[in-house]
């Protein structure tokens, strides 16, 4: 370690410009002084006045003697000059050296200065152990020299008259290399890194404690709360911060009660729900008796998620205008259109497009667009001819349709031919078969949440197709109409050719009857299943037989019965249909029917005509809206 004795002595020279400025200012004076005395001294060697001057001897001796004095003279004069001029030189070289020498030694000062503060900084301790850095003396900067050609020997010559060549001191051992630090530093160096490991361990040692002792805990949630509305299948997923041991389906519940599975596997946890779920609810879905993969105590993982308010697609027909598809929400007050034309014969919804057939004199056009009638594309039909009973698979991304060609006789032509073809467009029409026939279709329905297919030909067979496999049609025997079929079930409602309404399994192809309603209100024209009971269309008759009124029944299922919506002999009940979840029914009536025409398209409906929104659980009506066709119905009004 340098102490201030150990430091070289350095002589006192100026510390700034401005001393030395002054100091070669007093330099210069001297050296005048000293050229001033000696030029004094010359003089005092010349002739005195008084003295015989070769002016004073008599004929040429006078003149030889004149000019040679004059000589003398000039040539004193201009070696007087030259003496002063080379000495005028010298002070100037004289101060600049000074000058110079100055400069070098303040330059060494101030680096002996530097390399003492790095010896004292590096005997410090400082708060976290540093790295030595290496300290190094700069070299002085080379003087300018010109260039050129003329001048490069008179610059050379003058930089070394004039200025000594800087030489820097030794350097010291510290700017060749890192100083090792002290024996005592690297121990401190040491114990701080030691200590901060030990709080990290400890730190480390304790959260993975608490994490034991506190059990799994929930990280992440997964959950599409708007899909969940529209269509089974949706799902929420919760993620754990560890990996669980086996997560048994009785450990999960979920409130309100709705069906699902669970598949559980590593941190994950998959809720499935099989129905869809009510809007603008609350839901929520506890884990109980969570236990790591690796042990620990049981903790419950909760999680919630609120669903959003429903929307609805109505059809509404205009005969002196353009018909219009509207989307609005429950209470008819947000109404907007999205797409309009002259004649708009039937349409489909799924959660993303709309499927719409229009009628044109040519025939029918199928077109499918976003559900805010953008990006439109038509799909290719198999012929020109007509398109009716429109529906749709999500799950399996087709669109379904019954097709008859234009061009029709007893011999010639497709008549009600079951289609069905991609939703995208990159396929062709694919026409179903039976033992290698085009089948002529009477009823069909899509089996909900698949791409399989449930219909009855003109024969009265009833078949079951699924269009993503290779499996061929399978016979369920005979049937008179098929009525509907259950979400989330694979369980369709079917009227067979006696009349007996059954329940068949497709799975299987089990039946059983379907139970009546408490109380009884007789024989339903029409069922509707949803999600927890069917909806039951029932006409009231008299003795002879004619309607004396209408009634929408809602049946649970445990058989009890709920009158929802009534009407008279003077008005029809067209079509009863529940949201996906079965939350709501919307009923479609035409009043007055004696006074409300038809309107001859090809699926013909009285033109004024109503959709009534009904609360399932209170039984009120929220709205009647002008219109029909909702996207609720998985098809359109059958007359």
């Amino acid at each position: 370690m340098s102490t201030d004795d150990e430091r070289p002595e350095v002589p006192a020279v100026p510390r700034t410009r401005a001393e030395m400025r002054a100091a070669r200012e007093a330099a210069e004076a001297a050296e005048a002084e000293r050229i001033d005395r000696a030029v004094a001294s010359a003089d005092h060697v010349a002739p005195p006045a008084d003295q015989p001057t070769p002016a004073d001897r008599p004929g040429d001796q006078q003149s030889a003697g004149a000019d040679e004095a004059a000589a003398r003279e000039a040539a004193a004069r201009e070696a007087a000059a030259r003496e002063a001029a080379a000495r005028e030189a010298a002070v100037r070289e004289a101060g600049d050296r000074e000058v110079a020498e100055q400069e070098a030694a303040a330059r060494k000062m101030a680096a002996f200065e530097a390399a003492a503060r790095e010896d004292a900084e590096a005997t410090a301790l400082p708060p976290v152990p540093l790295a030595t850095e290496p300290v190094f003396v700069g070299a002085a900067p080379e003087p300018v020299v010109e260039t050129s050609v003329a001048g490069a020997a008179v610059g050379a010559a003058a930089h070394d008259a004039t200025v000594d060549p800087y030489a820097p001191p030794t350097p010291r051992a510290t700017a060749e290399r890192r100083v090792p630090p002290a024996p005592g530093s690297r121990r401190r160096f040491v114990l701080t890194v030691a200590a901060v490991l030990g709080v990290l361990v400890v730190v480390g040692t304790g959260l993975g404690i608490a994490s034991l002792l506190q059990g799994p805990r929930i990280s992440d949630v997964q959950v599409d709360a708007a899909q969940a509305i529209e269509s089974s299948g949706s799902r929420v997923i919760l993620t754990a911060n560890q990996a669980l041991a086996d997560i048994d389906p009785a450990q999960v519940t979920v409130e309100p009660e709705v069906p699902f599975t669970v598949d559980a596997s590593g941190r994950g946890v998959g809720v499935r729900f099989t129905v869809p779920l009510d809007d603008s609810t609350e839901y929520t879905v506890r884990v109980a008796d969570v236990v790591g993969a690796g042990g620990g105590p049981k903790t419950t993982l909760t999680t919630s998620f609120t669903t959003p308010p429903s929307n609805i697609f109505l059809l509404r027909r205009d005969v002196a205008g353009k018909d219009k598809i509207f989307l609005t929400d429950l209470s008819g007050e947000k109404a907007v259109p999205v797409f309009e034309h002259d004649k708009i014969n039937d349409f489909r919804a799924t959660s993303t497009q709309l499927v719409v057939s229009v009628e044109e004199d040519d025939g029918s056009r199928l077109l499918v667009m976003d559900r805010d009638g953008k990006n439109q594309r038509e799909l290719t039909l198999p012929g020109e001819g007509y398109v009716g009973a429109i529906q749709v698979s999500e799950r399996g991304g087709l669109v379904g349709y019954s097709y008859s060609d234009k061009e029709l006789s007893d011999t010639e032509g497709r008549a009600s031919v079951l289609v069905t073809q991609s939703l995208s467009g990159d396929d062709d029409p694919q026409i179903i078969e039976v033992a290698g026939t085009e089948a002529s279709v009477f009823v069909w329905q899509f089996v909900p949440d698949s791409a399989a297919v449930l219909f009855i030909d003109f024969d009265g067979a009833l078949s079951l197709v699924d269009r993503s496999t290779d499996t061929g049609v399978q016979s369920l025997g005979l049937a008179a109409t098929i009525q509907g079929i259950s979400r989330g079930t694979y369980t369709a409602i079917v009227e067979r050719l006696d009349g007996a309404v059954v329940e068949l399994n497709l799975a299987d192809g089990s039946e059983q009857p379907l139970a009546a309603s408490d109380p009884d209100y007789g024989t339903a024209s029409s069922i509707t299943p949803y999600p927890g009971g069917t909806l039951r269309h029932v006409i009231a008759r008299d003795d002879e037989g004619l309607p004396i009124g209408q009634v929408v029944v809602r049946v649970d299922d445990d058989g009890a019965a709920t009158p929802l919506v009534e009407v008279g002999s003077t008005d029809s009940i067209l079509q009863a249909c529940a949201s996906p979840s079965g939350q709501y029914a919307a009923v479609v009536v035409a009043p007055d029917l004696a006074n409300n025409a038809y309107d001859g398209m090809l699926l013909p409906l009285p033109e004024n005509v109503e959709t009534h929104l009904i609360d399932m659980a209170s039984g009120k009506e929220i709205v009647a809206l002008t219109g029909f066709d909702a996207s609720w119905c998985q098809t359109a009004p059958r007359f």
